[in-house]
């Protein structure tokens, strides 16, 4: 048998060793190691043999996937959640958002990044003239995942702003807000002049600006303003990113802002679902 055959001989006997020692350790700290790497991760493991099988699938390594608060934030969804085991819960809440908090956000786990996702819906903002019902209209959308959103009628002065605590949203974590919303086919007066966009956390602030009709609009983007780009939603929606900021893990409060108020023109069309909370990628 010649050097190179030996030595991959050897290799291979190695590999096959240290299998065997990791199988050897009790299913306990398998599950506790698999705890550290990611859901993707475990759901391979589980691929390697019976013994890795039952630590990937274990509620010791999926609790750690989900968030410290999950159990306070089920017990706020407006039906129950039923699940067998942790992983089961994990798959639920990172494959189709959760409606909480009497139908007015919704919760959802980010399967990449196990971070916290939320989207607080158009009754969760403050929208000026919205209880006006000659400006906005309530209605319900097949295509929405909240009970209602809300149309814009017509107004001349066009402002919507959100807030949410940093505490609901994960540690650490750069999060981008948008706003969520359609245009209908009858929408004016949307593009004449360029809508205003920021988002403000403490002394820290980011502003741009958004042509939400870009060949209607009259006025160019100031060149210190960056311009936002309205984008398709899988879910059949438009949005358009209001601004990022960095959750650090201290309480502060975050304030979320889409207005466009200078111009005198009547303004109509904009549907809006809600604003959207979630990790940058």
């Amino acid at each position: 048998m010649d050097h190179c055959a030996i030595s991959r001989r050897r290799r291979i006997t190695g590999k096959l060793a240290q299998a065997t020692t990791m199988e050897a350790l009790p299913e306990e700290c398998l599950s506790h190691v698999i705890s550290f790497t990611s859901p993707r991760d475990a759901c391979r493991s589980a691929l390697v043999s019976g013994i890795f099988r039952g630590a990937a699938d274990s509620d010791i390594a999926w609790e750690k996937f989900l968030p410290l608060d999950y159990l306070e934030i089920i017990s706020r969804s407006i039906s129950p959640v039923e699940y067998s085991s942790k992983k089961e819960l994990f798959i639920k809440l990172s494959s189709a958002p959760l409606l909480i908090d009497g139908g007015n956000k919704t919760f959802l786990i980010d399967k990449y990044t196990n971070k916290k996702c939320y989207m607080l819906s158009a009754r969760e903002l403050s929208i000026s003239w919205s209880t006006n019902s000659l400006c906005w209209c309530w209605k319900p959308l097949a295509q929405s995942r909240f009970p209602e959103a809300v149309e814009l009628i017509m107004v001349c002065w066009l402002e919507i702003r959100g807030k949410i605590n940093t505490k609901m949203l994960s540690p650490n974590t750069t999060y981008g807000a948008y706003l969520v919303f359609q245009l209908a086919h009858r929408a004016f007066g949307l593009g004449v002049l360029p809508s205003k966009v920021s988002v403000e956390v403490g002394d820290y602030k980011t502003q741009g600006t958004l042509c939400l009709n870009r060949e209607e609009c009259k006025m160019q983007v100031e060149e210190q303003q960056r311009e936002r780009v309205l984008c398709p939603r899988d879910d059949g929606w438009l949005e358009v990113e209001l601004g990022e900021f960095y959750n650090g893990g201290s309480e502060k409060e975050v304030k979320m802002e889409f207005r466009e108020t200078k111009g005198e023109q009547l303004k109509g069309g904009l549907v809006v679902e809600g604003i959207e909370l979630r990790p940058k990628q």
